[in-house]
Protein backbone atom coordinates (compact mmCIF):
# COMPACT_ATOMS: atom_id res chain seq x y z
CA UNK A 1 0.00 0.00 0.00
CA UNK A 2 2.81 2.39 0.92
CA UNK A 3 4.58 1.60 -2.35
CA UNK A 4 1.36 2.20 -4.31
CA UNK A 5 0.71 5.52 -2.59
CA UNK A 6 4.29 6.59 -3.21
CA UNK A 7 4.02 5.65 -6.90
CA UNK A 8 0.80 7.63 -7.24
CA UNK A 9 2.36 10.63 -5.49
CA UNK A 10 5.45 10.47 -7.72
CA UNK A 11 3.28 10.24 -10.83
CA UNK A 12 1.21 13.20 -9.66
CA UNK A 13 4.34 15.21 -8.90
CA UNK A 14 5.78 14.48 -12.34
CA UNK A 15 2.52 15.47 -13.96
CA UNK A 16 2.50 18.77 -12.07
CA UNK A 17 6.11 19.43 -13.03
CA UNK A 18 5.36 18.71 -16.69
CA UNK A 19 2.38 21.08 -16.61
CA UNK A 20 4.48 23.75 -14.89
CA UNK A 21 7.26 23.34 -17.46
CA UNK A 22 4.81 23.66 -20.37
CA UNK A 23 3.31 26.79 -18.84
CA UNK A 24 6.71 28.32 -18.18
CA UNK A 25 7.93 27.56 -21.71
CA UNK A 26 4.90 29.25 -23.24
CA UNK A 27 5.52 32.41 -21.18
CA UNK A 28 9.12 32.88 -22.34
CA UNK A 29 9.38 34.41 -25.85
CA UNK A 30 10.98 31.94 -28.26
CA UNK A 31 11.39 29.22 -25.63
CA UNK A 32 8.66 26.99 -27.02
CA UNK A 33 10.30 26.83 -30.45
CA UNK A 34 13.69 26.06 -28.93
CA UNK A 35 12.30 23.39 -26.59
CA UNK A 36 10.48 21.60 -29.41
CA UNK A 37 13.52 21.73 -31.68
CA UNK A 38 15.61 20.15 -28.94
CA UNK A 39 12.99 17.48 -28.29
CA UNK A 40 12.19 18.81 -24.83
CA UNK A 41 8.55 19.63 -25.47
CA UNK A 42 5.86 17.89 -27.53
CA UNK A 43 4.64 19.39 -30.78
CA UNK A 44 0.99 20.00 -29.97
CA UNK A 45 0.25 22.13 -33.04
CA UNK A 46 0.04 19.66 -35.89
CA UNK A 47 -2.02 16.55 -35.06
CA UNK A 48 -5.05 18.02 -36.84
CA UNK A 49 -2.95 18.58 -39.96
CA UNK A 50 -1.69 15.00 -39.97
CA UNK A 51 -5.29 13.79 -39.80
CA UNK A 52 -6.06 15.76 -42.96
CA UNK A 53 -3.28 14.19 -45.04
CA UNK A 54 -4.63 11.23 -47.04
CA UNK A 55 -3.31 7.79 -46.13
CA UNK A 56 -0.98 5.97 -48.53
CA UNK A 57 -0.53 9.17 -50.53
CA UNK A 58 2.42 10.71 -52.34
CA UNK A 59 3.70 13.73 -50.46
CA UNK A 60 6.68 16.01 -50.00
CA UNK A 61 8.13 17.80 -47.00
CA UNK A 62 10.20 20.88 -47.76
CA UNK A 63 12.56 21.54 -44.84
CA UNK A 64 13.48 18.36 -42.98
CA UNK A 65 16.30 19.28 -40.58
CA UNK A 66 16.52 16.25 -38.24
CA UNK A 67 13.46 14.45 -39.59
CA UNK A 68 11.26 14.64 -36.49
CA UNK A 69 8.11 15.73 -38.34
CA UNK A 70 8.98 13.37 -41.19
CA UNK A 71 8.81 10.53 -38.68
CA UNK A 72 5.40 11.68 -37.48
CA UNK A 73 4.16 11.80 -41.07
CA UNK A 74 5.30 8.24 -41.64
CA UNK A 75 3.54 7.01 -38.52
CA UNK A 76 0.28 8.90 -39.03
CA UNK A 77 -0.09 8.86 -42.81
CA UNK A 78 1.93 5.83 -43.96
CA UNK A 79 2.48 7.51 -47.35
CA UNK A 80 3.13 5.49 -50.45
CA UNK A 81 6.02 7.88 -51.15
CA UNK A 82 7.45 10.58 -48.91
CA UNK A 83 9.88 12.93 -50.63
CA UNK A 84 12.11 14.75 -48.15
CA UNK A 85 13.59 17.94 -49.61
CA UNK A 86 16.32 19.91 -47.84
CA UNK A 87 19.71 21.30 -48.89
CA UNK A 88 21.21 20.82 -45.42
CA UNK A 89 23.22 23.89 -46.34
CA UNK A 90 24.61 26.26 -43.72
CA UNK A 91 23.80 29.93 -44.25
CA UNK A 92 26.43 32.30 -42.88
CA UNK A 93 24.59 35.55 -43.66
CA UNK A 94 23.66 37.67 -40.61
CA UNK A 95 20.05 37.45 -41.83
CA UNK A 96 20.04 33.83 -40.63
CA UNK A 97 21.55 34.52 -37.22
CA UNK A 98 18.63 32.85 -35.43
CA UNK A 99 17.94 30.11 -37.97
CA UNK A 100 18.76 26.47 -37.17
CA UNK A 101 20.68 26.28 -40.42
CA UNK A 102 22.38 29.62 -39.78
CA UNK A 103 23.76 31.18 -36.62
CA UNK A 104 22.18 28.53 -34.38
CA UNK A 105 24.30 25.85 -36.08
CA UNK A 106 27.51 26.46 -34.16
CA UNK A 107 29.51 23.92 -36.18
CA UNK A 108 28.45 25.40 -39.48
CA UNK A 109 28.31 23.14 -42.52
CA UNK A 110 29.71 20.14 -40.66
CA UNK A 111 26.64 20.25 -38.41
CA UNK A 112 24.34 20.29 -41.43
CA UNK A 113 26.23 17.33 -42.90
CA UNK A 114 25.73 15.40 -39.64
CA UNK A 115 21.98 16.11 -39.71
CA UNK A 116 21.78 14.85 -43.29
CA UNK A 117 23.66 11.65 -42.44
CA UNK A 118 21.48 11.14 -39.36
CA UNK A 119 18.28 11.50 -41.40
CA UNK A 120 19.50 8.93 -43.93
CA UNK A 121 20.32 6.54 -41.10
CA UNK A 122 17.02 7.24 -39.31
CA UNK A 123 14.95 6.30 -42.34
CA UNK A 124 17.25 3.64 -43.76
CA UNK A 125 14.57 0.93 -43.77
CA UNK A 126 12.03 3.19 -45.49
CA UNK A 127 14.64 4.30 -48.03
CA UNK A 128 15.51 0.71 -48.90
CA UNK A 129 11.87 -0.15 -49.56
CA UNK A 130 11.53 3.11 -51.55
CA UNK A 131 8.89 4.62 -49.30
CA UNK A 132 11.18 7.54 -48.40
CA UNK A 133 13.17 9.37 -51.03
CA UNK A 134 15.67 12.00 -49.89
CA UNK A 135 16.54 14.91 -52.16
CA UNK A 136 19.46 17.00 -50.96
CA UNK A 137 19.08 20.30 -52.74
CA UNK A 138 17.22 23.58 -52.73
CA UNK A 139 13.47 23.20 -53.08
CA UNK A 140 13.24 25.30 -56.24
CA UNK A 141 15.69 22.99 -57.99
CA UNK A 142 14.27 19.74 -56.63
CA UNK A 143 10.59 20.52 -57.25
CA UNK A 144 11.41 21.49 -60.81
CA UNK A 145 12.41 17.88 -61.47
CA UNK A 146 8.88 16.58 -60.81
CA UNK A 147 6.02 16.69 -63.33
CA UNK A 148 3.13 19.03 -62.64
CA UNK A 149 0.27 17.63 -60.54
CA UNK A 150 2.47 14.87 -59.12
CA UNK A 151 1.92 15.16 -55.36
CA UNK A 152 -1.20 14.55 -53.28
CA UNK A 153 0.16 17.11 -50.81
CA UNK A 154 3.19 19.26 -50.06
CA UNK A 155 4.22 20.57 -46.64
CA UNK A 156 6.38 23.71 -46.64
CA UNK A 157 8.76 24.38 -43.76
CA UNK A 158 11.94 25.48 -45.48
CA UNK A 159 13.54 28.90 -45.77
CA UNK A 160 11.08 31.29 -44.08
CA UNK A 161 12.16 34.48 -45.84
CA UNK A 162 9.38 35.93 -47.98
CA UNK A 163 10.88 35.40 -51.44
CA UNK A 164 11.62 31.74 -50.71
CA UNK A 165 8.22 30.97 -49.20
CA UNK A 166 6.54 32.67 -52.15
CA UNK A 167 8.53 30.55 -54.59
CA UNK A 168 7.88 27.35 -52.61
CA UNK A 169 4.13 28.02 -52.59
CA UNK A 170 3.99 28.79 -56.32
CA UNK A 171 6.05 25.74 -57.29
CA UNK A 172 4.31 23.41 -54.86
CA UNK A 173 0.93 24.55 -56.18
CA UNK A 174 1.94 23.52 -59.70
CA UNK A 175 3.25 20.17 -58.53
CA UNK A 176 0.14 19.31 -56.47
CA UNK A 177 -2.82 17.46 -57.98
CA UNK A 178 -6.25 19.05 -58.26
CA UNK A 179 -7.92 18.50 -54.91
CA UNK A 180 -4.54 18.05 -53.23
CA UNK A 181 -3.31 19.89 -50.15
CA UNK A 182 -0.70 22.63 -49.88
CA UNK A 183 0.27 23.28 -46.28
CA UNK A 184 3.05 24.76 -44.19
CA UNK A 185 4.37 25.90 -40.85
CA UNK A 186 5.02 29.15 -38.99
CA UNK A 187 2.21 31.39 -40.19
CA UNK A 188 2.92 34.02 -37.53
CA UNK A 189 3.79 37.69 -37.16
CA UNK A 190 7.33 38.82 -36.46
CA UNK A 191 10.12 36.31 -35.78
CA UNK A 192 13.54 36.47 -37.43
CA UNK A 193 12.00 35.94 -40.88
CA UNK A 194 10.07 39.24 -40.57
CA UNK A 195 6.57 37.98 -41.42
CA UNK A 196 7.90 36.24 -44.54
CA UNK A 197 5.64 33.20 -44.23
CA UNK A 198 2.51 35.16 -43.34
CA UNK A 199 3.03 37.70 -46.14
CA UNK A 200 3.54 35.03 -48.81
CA UNK A 201 0.56 32.99 -47.62
CA UNK A 202 -1.74 36.03 -47.48
CA UNK A 203 -0.75 37.05 -50.99
CA UNK A 204 -1.36 33.56 -52.34
CA UNK A 205 -4.76 33.41 -50.63
CA UNK A 206 -5.79 36.57 -52.45
CA UNK A 207 -5.19 34.93 -55.84
CA UNK A 208 -7.98 32.45 -55.04
CA UNK A 209 -6.15 29.74 -56.98
CA UNK A 210 -6.73 27.41 -54.05
CA UNK A 211 -9.29 27.14 -51.27
CA UNK A 212 -7.96 28.24 -47.88
CA UNK A 213 -9.04 25.51 -45.47
CA UNK A 214 -7.23 26.36 -42.25
CA UNK A 215 -5.16 29.04 -40.55
CA UNK A 216 -4.63 27.43 -37.17
CA UNK A 217 -1.85 26.82 -34.65
CA UNK A 218 0.77 28.44 -36.93
CA UNK A 219 -0.28 26.15 -39.80
CA UNK A 220 -1.75 27.09 -43.16
CA UNK A 221 -3.63 24.61 -45.36
CA UNK A 222 -4.89 25.16 -48.91
CA UNK A 223 -6.76 22.78 -51.18
CA UNK A 224 -6.01 23.08 -54.88
CA UNK A 225 -9.18 23.70 -56.86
Amino acid sequence: MIVLVRAIWIGHARGMMTLYAKTLIKKIPGAETVAKALGLAPDERRPFLLEMLPKESIGAEIGVWKGDFSDRILQAVNPKELHLIDPWKHQSSPVYKFAWYGGMAKDGQSEMDRHYAAVRARFDAQIRREQVKIHRGFSADVLGQFPDEFFDWVYIDGNHMYEYVKKDIELSFRKTKAGGLLAGDDYVDGQWWKDGVKKAVDEFAQTQKAELLQLRDRQFIFRRR
